[in-house]
């Protein structure tokens, strides 16, 4: 995985694990020198797009002008190259304050929990109904979903809660599967990562990089791919809670990635669990 951060989250990331590339190409605002240019930074960024399969944008991000910016400016250039990318937590904001910047873009995921998703909702002009109105219609949530990702153009959209809300504005989905007792802020760096990575599956699969059955299109598998991240996400937390309790933490989820993932769907040998 490559990590593309400011200088010195870059010291902290790279002490955590030697098994991440990471790439300290961001400035902060206060933070940028006299030779610097926002045009530059963004390129330096931009020249390592063609080298990914799939970008997360979002979490660490910060609201910092240029940090934003900076993102702004990749986004755009990622569209132009059919990269599909995930936004997550101050990724957002970016989508808040300027919905354009993914609207009709039908290679991304936006991953809102209960606040942010309101925030969302707002910036795109959808109404949430109130909460007593949703508890006695279970379909009237589901429908707000899907009205923000049809606002948006067929953005993907995943609705973080109780039970998790997948819609392109056409399709929904509901992921119900129990999850932990305890939700621990940072849970949802893990369905991030987990989308990441099976978006760089689905590259593969419509590259044709190995041999595959039946031929699923892009839309399709981007709601897979959605739906199985949430369901990854969920039975980390499951299993993390089941083992730590009331004292489980968000990095408790991390352990658990690979046993969910052979509960849930399996490796090739072994008959698909989903």
């Amino acid at each position: 995985s490559h990590v593309i951060c400011e200088p010195e989250a870059a010291q902290v990331i790279k002490t955590y694990s030697p098994n991440l590339m990471v790439h300290p190409l961001m400035r902060q605002s206060h933070k940028l020198t006299g030779s610097e240019t926002p045009d530059h930074i963004a390129s330096t960024v931009i020249e390592m797009l063609p080298r990914l399969h799939v970008l997360v944008i979002g979490p660490g991000l910060g609201r910092d002008d240029l940090m934003q910016s900076t993102c702004a400016a990749v986004i755009a250039e990622a569209k132009k190259q059919g990269l599909p990318f995930v936004l997550d937590a101050d990724g957002l904001h970016l989508v808040n304050t300027n919905p354009s910047i993914v609207k009709g873009y039908k290679q991304c995921i936006l991953t809102p929990n209960v606040v942010e998703f309101g925030r969302l909702a707002k910036a795109v002009g959808v109404t949430i109904p109130p909460h007593d109105q949703v508890k006695l219609d279970q379909n009237t949530d589901t429908e707000t979903c899907a009205k923000v990702a049809r606002a948006l153009g067929g953005v993907l959209v995943i609705q973080k809660g109780a039970k998790d809300i997948i819609s392109n504005g056409e399709k929904t989905l509901i992921c119900d599967l129990e999850g932990g007792r305890k939700r621990s802020g940072g849970q949802g760096d893990t369905l991030t990562g987990s989308l990441g990575t099976l978006l760089a599956y689905r590259k593969a699969y419509l590259d044709k990089i190995w041999d595959v059955e039946g031929n699923m299109g892009a839309d399709e598998l981007l709601m897979v791919a959605a739906f199985g991240g949430s369901a990854i996400t969920r039975e980390c937390s499951r299993l993390a809670f089941k083992k730590n309790g009331r004292s489980l933490q968000a990095s408790d989820l991390t352990e658990n990635v690979t046993v969910s993932f052979e509960n849930l769907i399996g490796e090739k040998t072994e008959e698909s669990k989903l």
